[in-house]
């Protein structure tokens, strides 16, 4: 199978969106129950927030295994014979330059340089992609591609419907994928995908993943969800795989110092104020929506840093959350954008903005406003978590 059919291996008859407003389910939404799973609304999704102890879910990926759920995630497929070029005009990134089979992470702003989104593009074929946008932002997303797409010769497709999303994530994740699939995982790079069957199950077969390790994440038609997440579970059982819930995916994407849409990334940012400003590629030929606003945002943080996007490690045991005040001098000096338990560390942490005089690792002074009290943090650099390769 060649790489062009790569969508369509995956892809089968999209079921209407609801639009009565009711929570909307993923097809594993049966099975998370039976397992006990904790559910919670996100994005206006019913998913499993936890299954047992957090903990464990997160020491689980950190050492052995994890299965997750990502159904909720918002794939979009962008084909045409312009689809390279509208991409290269809606999005910050150089997509033109991914070859088939590689993905990139980029980022959609506004024309004010706001970011709208993080994301990753697969590039399925010589013109076909696959957008994959954060949940929250899938519908935003959408509708500025079809806004943007006025004048090239390209079609925006929502296949939010078309896709169920599995990962398994963690150190023995290649052995478990390996007894199910003849596809080339040793040859699969980091941010790569190919086609393949899974347990008999068409996919899309990519290496990404969201929480520090390696791992792959499966796109597969959702009426085989259920299927695969049985098989994956039946073939990790010698080797520790657990299921895994939305809170433990969180705090191993804070360890691995990842920025979360909502949080570390908003539209008040740009690219640069978030200091991800290596993915805008002005080098790239032609227009894109934010470019003005970008070289002024580029040039602002050369003459006057913004806030530094830092880690937080706590002295003491109180854990810090989003939008508490970072301190130094009785001055306020930053914001904490997310805080949680580390249960690698077994500290808390936290991501923050600071201002630059206080964004070297080691300064001294600096604490977190928990509720009237400044509780002592050490600054660290990003991230809290590399794996050994």
């Amino acid at each position: 199978m060649g790489r062009n059919d790569l969508a369509r291996h995956c892809l089968g008859r999209r079921p209407t969106v609801s639009s009565t407003g009711e929570l909307r389910h993923t097809a594993l939404d049966a099975l998370h129950r039976s397992l006990g799973a904790t559910m919670t609304d996100f994005a206006g999704w019913d998913m499993p927030l936890r299954y047992g102890s957090e903990r464990d879910e997160h020491l689980a990926v950190r050492t052995k295994a994890g299965l997750f759920d990502l159904s909720h995630m918002g794939e979009i497929t962008v084909t045409g014979p312009q689809a390279a070029a509208l991409l290269d005009y809606a999005l910050v990134g150089n997509i033109g330059g991914v070859k088939p089979g590689r993905a990139r992470y980029t980022m959609i702003c506004r024309a004010d340089g706001g970011i709208l989104d993080d994301l990753i593009v697969y590039r399925l074929g010589e013109t076909e992609y696959m957008v994959v946008a954060n949940a929250s932002n899938a519908q935003v997303v959408l509708d500025a591609l079809t806004e943007r797409a006025a004048g090239f010769d390209a079609e925006v497709r929502d296949d939010r419907d078309a896709y169920a999303l599995l990962a398994v994530q963690g150190p023995q994740s290649p052995g478990i994928l390996k007894s199910l699939t003849d596809a080339d995982l040793d040859g699969l790079k980091y941010y790569a995908g190919l086609p393949g069957t899974v347990a008999g199950v068409p996919a899309l077969i990519a290496r990404t993943g969201y929480t520090g390790e390696d791992g792959f994440e499966l796109f597969v038609k959702p009426e085989h969800a259920v299927e695969l997440w049985q098989a994956l579970t039946k073939a990790g059982e010698g080797v520790g795989l657990v299921p895994c819930g939305l809170s433990c995916r969180d705090t191993l994407r804070l360890e691995a110092g990842m920025p979360l849409y909502g949080h570390e990334l908003t539209t008040s940012l740009t690219p640069f104020d978030a200091g991800l400003g290596r993915v805008v590629k002005f080098e790239k030929e032609g227009d894109f929506v934010g470019r003005e606003a970008l070289r002024e945002a580029a040039a602002r943080a050369e003459q006057n840093p913004p806030r530094v996007l830092v880690g937080l490690i706590a002295e003491g045991r109180r854990v810090p959350r989003a939008g508490y005040a970072v301190v130094a001098g009785g001055e306020v000096i930053g914001e904490v954008t997310s805080g949680a338990p580390s249960p690698t560390l077994g500290k808390p942490i936290a991501i923050a903005y600071v201002d630059p005089a206080h964004a070297a690792p080691g300064t001294s002074g600096v604490g977190v406003d928990i509720r009237g009290s400044h509780e002592p943090y050490e600054v660290v650099a990003l991230p809290f978590y590399k794996r050994q390769k």
